[in-house]
């Protein structure tokens, strides 16, 4: 197969070979399995490795290096407060950073969304979201309610909190005895549609399958209900129809459920708005979650948007109990305040969009030439591309064909990054997210789209024989 890239340095020892240390990757691959490339440096959209081969990541890492890499203003943000203070306990100080950071955010955010609750990660921050609705309940005399009700397929998190309400039954099967096992309901899929219904019939039945389950439960034990307006691995980028977001609204507000929106992965501007439920209106949630892109991959950050009234009450009434070594601290608020300046100060919000549509029509330009592609999903630059043996029948390869990872290592040998994860071990479909950082300009555009067809071109040869089987 022939590749872009070179080796003219020592080969790395493979994973488990050594009697100590080794990278983290030695936790998830057998020994014996070949190491990774190293990194060297890293600017923009570029990376290259210790043997001078040069990426391009079309993923923005895990969907979360919205700004690219080498970005100096938040490189200048992050110096200079860790120079005057890197750590500082909520317990005996608050920061300008956090203060300039929540209110910026709160601003973006919009009516609804006034305070900030600071974290290091999307996982600690669903967690939070759970705690801090519980406790909503609690102040509001509503102690019966504690059941939080997610879609199936779901992803929010890898923590046990998070894991509980994400479906993904491969993990619960792994997990499930450490965990409060809580109600799942179908997610509203666009691809792969039950006979007889069309997209939005289809997202009508599932708005009513939630009802359903809020009555079979008892309205009196929900709490509330959460879901990823703009998927991100575990759908492959669905964008949730409108008339099932509109209904869920509804749903809410006639039980009394708190609405949470995950956006760990498609907020910050990555979809074509700065929040993505902002592309339905009326369907504004109660408490959101951000991470991932909000600190475009240079700290550890994740955060909770909640409404003012609704914290007034909690810390009112004995205070939120919960936190994190980390919680609010100066370095991630002053990076987080750079890249949300950078983000909204350069247009890289609307810049998604346009981008993100000229993305789209080359990706379905492929779909149409490369039988390899059955589906192309997603908004602004959050798009997938999902895997099929047969678009005709939408029939996938059998899941032990492993086909995402394939064509993430294809591409990496083509310089060309991609990110995957297995949902429910690949059950639930098979794709790849080319989401590529928000500055990404346009000659970057042509160069990715360029070695994603010569590898999908590559990936179609080698899979072409599994046509043949079903799973």
């Amino acid at each position: 197969m022939s590749s872009l890239l070179r080796n003219d340095l020592d080969v790395l020892p493979p994973l488990g070979t050594l009697a100590r240390g080794e990278p983290i990757q030695v936790f998830a691959a057998p020994p014996g399995t070949p190491a990774k490339p190293q990194i060297a440096r890293a600017m923009g959209i570029e990376m290259w490795d210790t043997a001078g081969n040069r990426y391009l990541d079309a993923s923005s890492g895990p969907v979360a290096c919205n700004l690219g890499y080498g970005n100096r203003r938040v490189l200048d943000a992050l110096t200079s407060q860790a120079e005057a203070a890197a750590f500082a306990n909520v317990s005996h100080f608050e920061s300008k950073a956090n203060r300039d950071f929540a209110e910026r955010l709160a601003e973006a955010a919009g009516p609804g969304y006034e305070r900030v609750f600071v974290v290091s990660g999307g996982s600690e921050a669903n967690e939070a979201a759970l705690k801090l609705a519980r406790q909503i309940a609690l102040s509001r005399g509503e102690a019966s309610r504690w059941k939080v009700i997610s879609r199936q397929p779901s992803y929010h998190g890898g923590t046990l909190g998070a894991l509980a309400i994400t479906g993904d039954p491969s993990a619960h099967a792994m997990f499930g005895p450490m965990l409060q096992e809580m109600p799942k309901v179908p997610a509203p899929v666009t691809y792969r549609i039950p006979d007889g219904l069309d997209e939005e019939s289809w997202a009508l039945k599932c708005a009513q399958d939630l009802e359903d389950r809020v009555v079979a439960e008892g309205p009196e034990s929900v709490l509330a209900f959460i879901q990823e307006p703009v998927g991100g691995v575990s759908t492959g980028a669905l964008v949730t129809p409108a008339a099932y977001m509109t209904r869920v609204r509804e749903i809410c507000d006639k039980y009394g459920i708190l609405l949470i929106h995950d956006e760990v992965m498609s907020g910050g501007g990555r979809t074509g708005a700065f929040l993505s439920h902002d592309h339905w209106p009326d369907c504004r949630a109660d408490l959101i979650v951000m991470a991932k892109g909000i600190g475009a991959g240079y700290l550890p950050l994740g955060l909770v948007l909640a409404p003012r009234d609704l914290v007034e009450t909690v810390a009112s009434g004995g205070g939120f109990l919960h936190g994190h070594t980390a919680l609010g601290n100066p370095l991630s608020c002053a990076v987080g305040l750079a890249v949300l300046e950078e983000t909204l100060e350069r247009g890289l919000v609307e810049r998604s969009a346009v981008l993100g549509a000229e993305l789209k029509t080359r990706l379905w330009d492929m779909a149409n030439r490369y039988p390899i592609i059955g589906d192309v999903r997603g908004k602004g630059l959050l798009m997938a591309v999902e895997f099929v043996a047969d678009p005709a029948t939408k029939r996938p390869f059998p899941i032990e064909a492993a086909v995402p990872a394939a064509v993430s290592r294809i591409a990496m040998q083509n310089g060309l990054i991609l990110y995957t994860r297995r949902t429910n071990a690949g059950r639930d479909g098979d794709w790849v997210m080319v989401s590529p950082p928000l500055v990404t300009s346009d000659r970057e555009l042509d160069e990715i789209t360029d070695r994603l067809e010569k590898s999908l071109s590559q990936a179609e040869a080698e899979f072409s024989s599994l046509r043949k089987l079903g799973n």
